[in-house]
């Protein structure tokens, strides 16, 4: 399995050493790691080969060795886990110094409530799109998903920019997110006729 940072994270290295926050970045890579390392215990948890993650600033995403055989309830755990481990992680933050701590906390609950906004390519959109699997396995019901991501990546991506200087990470951020919304929407023919290719196996 091979571990990539993703490129983004580069420059966002330089803005916070520019800024006087590398060590705030440090805590920020760290828990997007222990986040990551969540999914992947799940992933080898569920007997699921995992062919390689790519670290990103909200998170990571992983790529199965053969993603058609991968059943739906796994994916639905996979994606559970990230959250699962941010969890965790807020619990074990008490147990640290005070001034360590806090920061620490503040990180995770920023990443685990970005995570868990209900659109692709978020846990929370991939949890919602293994329960679509299981409960409601319609093509056009993934095709309506993708297009609802888009619309509220980019509503936050917006929203956003009413903020900034301040949330120049937040923007950030968020443009990687409707980028990342953007590329599987543009593919969504490619992966729609795979979905139903797994859907027509499942059923």
């Amino acid at each position: 399995m091979k571990i990539k940072l993703h490129l983004l994270c580069i420059p966002l290295v330089f803005l916070m050493i520019f800024t006087g926050q590398i060590a705030y970045y440090a805590i920020i890579l760290s828990s997007l790691l222990w986040h990551e390392a969540g999914h992947l215990l799940t992933a080898m948890l569920c007997g699921v080969k995992v062919k390689s993650c790519v670290i990103t600033p909200y998170g990571g995403e992983i790529e199965f060795e053969n993603p058609a055989v991968v059943p739906a309830t796994s994916l639905l755990w996979i994606a559970l886990g990230g959250p699962i481990a941010t969890i965790l992680g807020i619990g074990l933050a008490f147990l640290m110094p005070e001034l360590l701590a806090t920061k620490l906390i503040n990180v995770q609950l920023v990443l685990l409530a970005i995570n868990v906004l209900p659109i692709i390519p978020l846990d929370g959109g991939r949890v919602f799109l293994a329960c679509l699997f299981l409960f409601n396995p319609s093509v056009r019901a993934f095709e309506y998903y993708y297009w609802f991501s888009l619309l509220i990546a980019f509503i936050l991506f917006m929203v956003s920019l009413c903020y900034l200087p301040q949330s120049i990470f937040l923007a950030i951020l968020c443009l990687f997110i409707w980028l990342q919304v953007f590329k599987e929407w543009n593919y969504r023919k490619y992966r729609l006729a795979f979905e139903k290719y797994v859907m027509n196996r499942l059923t």
